[in-house]
């Protein structure tokens, strides 16, 4: 079994990356939702574990739940944890 860590900065890694910028949680690269699309991309490419994925999803749910406490919970849910578990491929 192959487990993965997961960073929003790896070595050598620019700004402009698709990470996350709190407390909106947009993407410091496009300024789109974070995970915005290359992110999910960027999460899946090397055939991520999706269980350690969703792992590590919802720990970001849970800060995000505390940085948008008026976003409705479903939709923080389906945008953080829901896209992990499915068997269709992330495309960017």
């Amino acid at each position: 079994m192959r487990y993965i860590t997961f960073t929003p900065w790896k070595r050598g890694a620019t700004a402009l990356e698709h990470t996350w910028q709190r407390p909106s949680w947009h993407c410091r690269a496009c300024g789109r939702a974070w995970p915005c699309a290359p992110a999910r991309a960027s999460l899946t490419d090397d055939g991520a574990d999706r269980v350690s994925l969703a792992m590590y999803m919802w720990g970001n749910l849970d800060r995000a739940m505390t940085d948008l406490p008026r976003r409705p919970p479903a939709e923080l849910f389906h945008r953080f944890v829901g896209w992990t578990h499915t068997d269709q491929p992330v495309q960017a």
